[in-house]
């Protein structure tokens, strides 16, 4: 189930609500295009000014639209142990098919502070977790070590690795028997040759077929293959973060026509020169003709 090419999906407003038809046209194309499994929630689909009730509701709605075809991985982290717990069962009573937990963020915790986090929500909830390590949102990374502890809970048998570091996804898998996920499209292949087993995904949301493929064709052995369709979506991995994620991709699914690329302040439409480097770059890749 943790494996291949996962959308961290964008969440569609339509006057400032969720827009459920763009959401149900989104996951179609996704199950036609080949991604793996959809995670709601996440950081690219701001759950960080959605409120309680409208991530429950996501999540939900995300279920009943896959309706089982593949995967859902809702996004159910905070920084507050409390509310991650809460958000973690509901998600598990929705039908959800596993969670992905943030390190908690502002109050840093310590290594010790963070171990008792995700123990006490793997324990109260009978739900496969995926760690999410990302500390250029979070201001704390999670130590090797910690992750490795970790990883003896049985129900705990993912990360989502993003601190951008090959030293970090190279001792986490030296130190112990975890699947790791890469959180860098950019280093989805240099994270497979290591070991990993796929991508918690961006730029899947507007290249899911390329992403895909790439995951595919490393595990298939066509090392060759993925590497070639790696270096041609490269220049989008990057426009992607002209600005803040989700600002750019939400941008790039406008100018496709999936979506209307309303985000939700402190967010905000992205600048006229860069849109216009995007949508140069979504040109020259072949996502825009």
């Amino acid at each position: 189930m943790f494996e291949g090419s996962i959308v961290a999906i964008v969440t569609p407003f339509k006057d400032g609500k969720i827009d459920k038809r763009r959401l149900s046209e989104l996951i179609e194309f996704h199950i036609s295009e080949g991604t793996s499994a959809i995670l709601p929630c996440g950081c690219t689909g701001e759950a960080a000014t959605l409120t309680h009730q409208e991530q429950k509701y996501m999540i939900k709605l995300v279920i009943d639209i896959v309706n089982g075809r593949v995967p859902v991985i809702a996004g159910t982290g905070s920084n507050s142990t409390e509310e991650a717990l809460a958000l973690t069962i509901s998600a598990k009573d929705a039908g959800a098919d596993g969670a992905l937990l943030i390190t908690p963020y502002y109050n840093k915790p310590t290594p010790e502070g963070q171990y008792l986090h995700y123990e006490k929500i793997a324990k109260a909830v009978d739900i496969p977790i995926i760690l999410y390590n990302v500390p250029s949102r979070t201001g704390i990374s999670m130590l090797p070590q910690t992750v490795a502890r970790l990883s003896k809970i049985d129900n705990i048998v993912a990360i989502k690795e993003a601190s951008g570091s090959i030293d970090q996804v190279n001792a986490i898998i030296n130190l112990c028997d975890i699947i790791v996920l890469s959180g860098d499209d950019a280093l989805t292949l240099p994270m497979m040759v290591l070991g990993a087993k796929g991508v918690i995904s961006v730029a899947a949301n507007v290249a899911p077929k390329h992403m895909a493929m790439i995951v595919k064709n490393f595990l298939d052995g066509n090392l060759e293959e993925s590497r070639k369709i790696h270096f041609n979506l490269f220049p989008l991995f990057g426009a992607l973060f002209y600005e803040t994620n989700p600002i750019p991709v939400k941008t790039a699914l406008g100018m496709m026509g999936k979506i209307n690329p309303q985000l939700r302040l402190p967010l905000c439409e992205m600048r006229k020169e860069n849109a216009g480097k995007l949508r140069r770059v979504l040109t020259d890749v072949g996502i825009l003709s």
